[in-house]
């Protein structure tokens, strides 16, 4: 007789084999943290975006913004069930920026008010809605002229254009929002004689 060992036949493993299950229970697993990482990273929440520049002093109401559905944690950004009409914007928010809760305040809370101030020299190409500029008071004394500024880092809330009959050539308003305490001052350079000058910063934007 030989003594060489047979080999035993593999029997395919059933349903009830511990390792198929503790196998089955592993994918299932990583399939369903898959599937949860997914869907966190496409789930969007609705902000209010603004639909154009907002200006500080501007009353926010419904027209000014959009909704839009962003990535972003709670928080930071008014969402729509916030309803936030009639707070005062206090900073720059631009052209479809979202709107966050620290630009907005209780009216009896900003201090600031849109001043017309029309320009001696032509305002420079990009000045504009939200643009920051500086506003300086020219004199001239003895045929000597003397230039101050007057305000620094002012918004503008809006800028006018006009070309009337008995003006030399186009006169432009700009409308800046002064602070509360400079306001008195600010007019009082606006009101004596001498050329006022509008001057936007480098870079544009506020």
């Amino acid at each position: 007789m030989s003594d060489t060992p047979v080999a035993g036949r593999l029997r395919r493993p059933g349903w009830r084999d511990p390792r198929l299950l503790v196998g089955l229970l592993l994918i299932a697993i990583s399939v369903t943290a898959v599937t949860g990482i997914v869907r966190s990273s496409d789930t969007t929440v609705p902000y209010y975006a603004a639909k154009d520049t907002l200006t500080p002093g501007t009353v926010l109401a419904r027209d000014d913004v959009v909704v839009v559905q962003v990535r972003i944690p709670d928080g930071t950004y008014v969402a729509p069930d916030e309803e936030p009409w009639g707070l005062v914007v206090t900073r720059v928010v631009g052209d479809g920026e979202l709107v966050p809760h620290a630009s907005l305040a209780d009216q009896d809370d900003f201090a600031g008010r849109p001043i017309a101030v029309r320009t001696s020299l032509p305002l420079a190409e990009g000045v504009e809605r939200g643009s920051l500029v500086d506003v300086y008071l020219t004199r001239t004394d003895a045929d000597e002229p003397d230039t101050a500024l007057v305000a620094s880092h002012l918004v503008v809330e809006s800028v006018d254009h006009d070309s009337g009959s008995f003006s030399a050539g186009s006169v432009e308003t700009v409308y800046v929002v002064v602070p509360q305490h400079d306001i008195e001052e600010f007019l009082d350079a606006l009101a004596s004689k001498g050329e006022i000058s509008v001057v936007g910063l480098a870079g544009g934007g506020a």
